[in-house]
């Protein structure tokens, strides 16, 4: 996972919005595409021509007004591959409206409304979306990796007279074989103590704390949650429907996960160490995201 930018609505000088991109299996995700987004990417390791799916949280504009450049410079690029942006209701149209006066596009882009579950499925896992608590309509993300069942044991298979080659990888993906009359199960070539539960990043963007985060974060390897306030702004962040560092904190706890990292700060809150600390307070395993930077599961 890379961030290509920390900040919330405002941005600091020479820093971009809140903003993430998971790369798995030949496949690059990109949450949020606010202000800056093109310049974050073309200063990272991240292709800006490999993202292929965007999710957009809300439709307030910081959250999705960098699209438009970055899908500029895409035409002018000659991008082939489609993309597919996901949205809440509401967020085709408006980004249709504004791409129309900006760049006609020279590639495919395929508009999907966000509704809470299972938004789309890639090779090896898949994405959902749960609601947050904010002043429009607005979601957290769930990345979850499949569950290996365990790990096909090619001695077995050897063992059982099944000739290496096509039949494996049929075995393996579930498949009947026949070899010399008798019929083999994946459940006849698999090590089951090697099984293990797939890996899960959580991303949350402006919300107040809610049971939604923490029943959707459950266990999670990686949650990484907006901290727009402090403790002592509390009463702004609850006016305007987001949460503080510690709050922030307080979700990763009850949810159990195994790493907490914040981002989305407000720019009024410039002290680093400040925030940490806060935060730690309710839960250890905490780190501040910082720009540019490569979080490897």
């Amino acid at each position: 996972m890379t961030f290509l930018g920390t900040t919330g609505a405002v941005p600091q000088k020479d820093k971009a919005f809140a903003s993430a991109v998971v790369f798995f299996r030949g496949e690059y995700l990109l949450f949020d595409a606010p202000e800056g987004t093109q310049k974050q990417l073309m200063a990272s390791e991240v292709s800006l021509m490999k993202v292929n799916k965007v999710f957009i949280s809300h439709m307030d504009a910081d959250h999705f007004l960098g699209l438009f450049g970055w899908i500029a410079t895409m035409t002018l690029n000659q991008r082939k591959e489609k993309l597919t942006i996901f949205s809440p209701k509401g967020g085709k149209e408006k980004i249709q409206r504004i791409l129309h006066e900006v760049v006609h596009p020279c590639f495919e882009i395929e508009y999907k409304e966000i509704k809470k579950g299972l938004l789309t499925e890639g090779e090896g896992f898949g994405v959902s979306a749960f609601p947050l608590m904010h002043g429009v309509p607005c979601y957290g993300f769930l990345f979850k990796e499949n569950d290996k069942c365990g790990e096909f044991n090619r001695k077995k298979a050897e063992g059982l007279g099944i000739p290496p080659g096509p039949l494996y990888a049929k075995l393996a993906a579930g498949e009947k074989v026949k070899v010399n009359g008798k019929v083999f199960t994946q459940k006849d070539v698999m090590d089951y103590s090697k099984k293990r539960t797939g890996r899960k990043i959580a991303i949350v963007y402006d919300t107040r704390p809610s049971k939604e985060v923490v029943v959707a974060a459950k266990g999670a390897d990686l949650l990484v949650h907006e901290a727009t306030f402090l403790e002592t702004q509390k009463e702004k962040a609850t006016e305007a429907m987001h949460s503080t560092a510690l709050e922030a904190a307080q979700v990763a706890k009850k949810a159990g996960v195994k790493k907490l990292i914040l981002f989305h700060f407000s720019a009024r809150n410039t002290d680093e160490n400040a925030i940490l600390a806060e935060a730690k307070k309710g839960f250890a395993e905490t780190k501040l995201a910082k720009e540019l930077e490569t979080i490897t599961l």
